[in-house]
């Protein structure tokens, strides 16, 4: 006997139950990413080179290398930076905006000139000291003979330049005042800085035993001490 087309095409389909007050998932379309992903993605890109950047050197990390280590192809990477010199830029400002102090940390603080260049003293060397501070002196340290601009970008974003000027400012401020003799505050500013930071951060590196918390604060004291008074007019700090 003829089964009846009916039987033979098998049941009808069963319709998709319709689940109520939940909309259907939309597909995920193609197309640039959003904002937040965006900025993601940078934030891997910069990682990435700063890890290689800090521990193979600048000569040493490639393109290629910072791509695999942050999962994208040369391509992307090209979207973002023009090259090698670029990204290394990038990853200074963004190192040095992390070593800066946090925003609710005035800079200029203090009762008198002596209290402001302490405080800036202690703000300096826990900038320098930091573990990205050193990271990056040290890449300085041992590429700047074969990579002369690497220094120039580092001050170029602001570490030690920044620094500099701003305690200028002070010192010219005071010299204005009357209450400090003082012809050339850049130049002042620049060996204060050097005081500051030179011993502290030789035995960081490595060069001694590194200071503690204790003795960097009589460190800054002292510093700012022979500073202001002199060697002629050294007046042992409280």
């Amino acid at each position: 006997m003829e089964r009846s087309p009916s039987n033979a095409a098998g049941p009808p389909p069963r319709k998709k139950a319709k689940v109520s007050g939940v909309p259907a998932a939309a597909p995920r379309r193609g197309g640039r990413p959003s904002r937040v992903e965006a900025e993601q993605l940078g934030e891997r890109i910069l990682d990435a080179a700063t890890a290689l950047f800090f521990t193979v050197g600048y000569g040493a990390t490639t393109v290629e290398a910072v791509a695999k280590r942050a999962r994208i192809s040369k391509r992307t990477f090209y979207h973002r930076f023009d090259d090698k010199p670029a990204l290394f830029s990038a990853v200074v400002h963004r190192t040095i905006d992390r070593m800066r102090p946090a925003p609710r940390v005035p800079l200029l603080d203090g009762a008198n000139l002596q209290e402001i260049l302490q405080h800036l003293a202690r703000l300096i060397l826990a900038a320098a000291l930091s573990a990205p501070g050193i990271a990056l002196h040290r890449l300085i340290v041992a590429e700047s003979a074969r990579f002369p601009k690497l220094a120039a970008v580092v001050n170029e974003q602001g570490g030690t330049n920044e620094a500099i000027m701003l305690v200028a400012g002070v010192l010219e401020r005071e010299s204005r005042t009357g209450r400090l003799t003082l012809d050339a505050p850049v130049f002042a500013a620049q060996q204060f800085l050097h005081m500051v930071i030179s011993w502290p951060q030789r035995r960081a590196m490595g060069l001694g035993k590194p200071m503690t918390p204790v003795e960097l604060d009589a460190w800054a004291n002292n510093v700012v001490n022979l500073f202001l008074n002199g060697c002629r007019g050294w007046v042992p700090a409280k």
